[in-house]
Parts: structure tokens; sequence; C-alpha cells
């Protein structure tokens, strides 16, 4: 049913969307290049985010594209189309999650334990942490397509959203859901709230480190570097939350709406512009590569 029937809100969005996609797919290009280009970036905390960066860009093209169409004309999927986007949109949900949690991992021991930190962070932990998030979101993922494909659609083909997200389709089955509804709650709950807490907790332990430095210049170094990944944290979990935690019913659904557009649009879009401002080291390597 797409973002709204107002044809000339319509084609606003259409303009606004167009920008932050491109905004996202040549920002996160700019960062995956830099980091495999520049030396001085060939660290464990730059290869986490030259992957945050490729998760982002495939995470807003599972979506976007075809909502872009619908600006336009009525816009259709099929079943099978339909579960593939709801497959791929939460694999690629679950693994920037913990991503995230494994770069704010990465900066606890950057901080926190700057001697140990190569033994922490070493090339075979950092594809561990990359490896981990993608299974996690592969199998997580698989289980609400399968459980979703499974049920009888015999009701209303609209589905009340801008694509096939598992809530609003399984409200159109003519079965019990509620299992369905139990399962991605608990399970999109749980991984959220793991890899929240444990985020949260690396920064507790990395804001007591941070009052005990006393040279200004390296506070200043290691708080940027921080405050770029904390800030794509709280909008990234902070959309998530408010769409998979509850119940749905018709006024959560439209609240939904609303926020996927925040994080499937404008997060991933914001991401690269948020590293690029506030990373002394990305910007340097920025200008390098202009100049």
């Amino acid at each position: 049913m797409g973002v709204t029937d107002l044809s000339w809100l319509q084609k606003v969005l259409f303009v606004l969307v167009v920008f932050f996609y491109l905004l996202d797919v040549l920002g996160n290009s700019v960062i995956i290049s830099l980091v495999f280009q520049d030396i001085s970036l060939h660290s464990p905390m730059y290869f986490l985010l030259a992957n945050l960066s490729f998760v982002d860009i495939c995470f807003s093209s599972v979506t976007v594209p075809k909502m872009m169409v619908g600006f336009w004309k009525h816009n259709t999927i099929s079943l099978e189309g339909c579960i593939a986007q709801m497959y791929f949109f939460h694999f690629l949900g679950c693994t920037e999650g913990i991503l995230l949690a494994s770069m704010g991992y990465d900066r606890y021991a950057a901080i926190c334990q700057p001697l140990r930190y190569n033994a922490l962070m070493g090339k075979n932990v950092c594809v561990f942490f990359v490896l981990i998030s993608w299974v996690i979101g592969l199998t997580t993922s698989f289980v609400h397509a399968i459980m979703a494909s499974q049920l009888p659609f015999c009701n209303s083909n609209k589905i009340m959203h801008f694509f096939c997200d598992v809530k609003p389709v399984i409200k159109l089955a003519c079965a019990d859901i509620h299992l369905n509804e139990a399962i991605l709650t608990n399970v999109l709950g749980f991984l959220s709230t793991v890899t929240f807490v444990l985020t949260i907790v690396s920064y507790v332990f990395i804001i007591f480190s941070l009052l005990k430095i006393r040279s200004s210049y390296r506070r200043s170094k290691a708080f940027s570097t921080c405050s770029s990944h904390l800030t794509v944290v709280i909008l990234f979990y902070g959309t998530a939350m408010c769409t998979y935690l509850g119940p749905s019913t018709k006024d959560t659904i439209e609240k939904d709406r609303i926020a996927a557009l925040l994080f499937t649009v404008i997060t991933p879009a914001m991401n690269p512009v948020i590293y690029t401002l506030r990373n002394q080291e990305v910007k340097k390597s920025l200008k390098k590569a202009l100049s």
C-alpha cells in the first residue's frame, strides 16, 4: 500500500527517498573504498566498519527500489517475492545489529585494554565476528520466512506497508498467527536486547576509562570514534525496538511504517555521514583520496 495515498506527498517523498538512497549507496561505497585502499585504515575497527557499510547498502536495496516504484504506479509483488524480501530484510537487519555490537566490543578493547588489543581483536577474531553476524542473521530470518510461507493466505492481499515485513504480512493469513507473533517478538526481542545491552555495557566501561585519561588529545581522539558508533547504535536500535517489541494492531502497524522508513532509508544513509564528519581518521583518509 506504500507510504501514503496523497499523490503530491508521494512525489515529494520520491525525491527525498532518491536523495537518501543515493547518499546511502555512494557514501557507504566511499567508506568501503577508503578502508581497502588506505593502509592507515587497515585495522579491526575499520574492517568492521567496511562490513557494516556493505550491509547498509544491501539492507536499503532490499526495500527502497521497490518502494520508489510504488510512488508512481500500483505496486504489486508475488507471494514468493514477498517471502524473499521478508527473508533478506530480517537477515541483513540482524546482521547489522550484531556488527554494531562487535564494533562496541572493539572500542572497549581499544580504550580499556590497549596493551591486549592486538590479542583481543586479532584477524581471526574480526573474521569470527563478521561470520557469526552473518550466520545468526541467516538462521533467524530463515525461521520467520519459513513460518510465514506455511500460512494460508486467503484474506485481503493488501499489505499495509511499503514492503513485506513479517507483522503486516502474517496479519493477512486466515489462520492463528499467535505462534508467529510470539516467535517474532521473542527472537528479535532477545537478539536486539542482548546486542544492545552488550553495546551499552561496553560503553559504560569506555566512559570510565575516558575519565581516567589525562591527555585531552587522546581523550578527544577516543571520543570522536566512540561518539560516531554510539550515534549509529541509537538510531538503529531506537527505531528497530519500537517496531518489533510488542503486538501488532492497526495503530502500531501505522507507527511501524514510519519507524521502518527511518531505519531502511535514513539511518543507512546517515551512517557514512556520521562516521565521516565525527571520525578524524576517516576525514584524513577522505582528504588524502580527494587530493
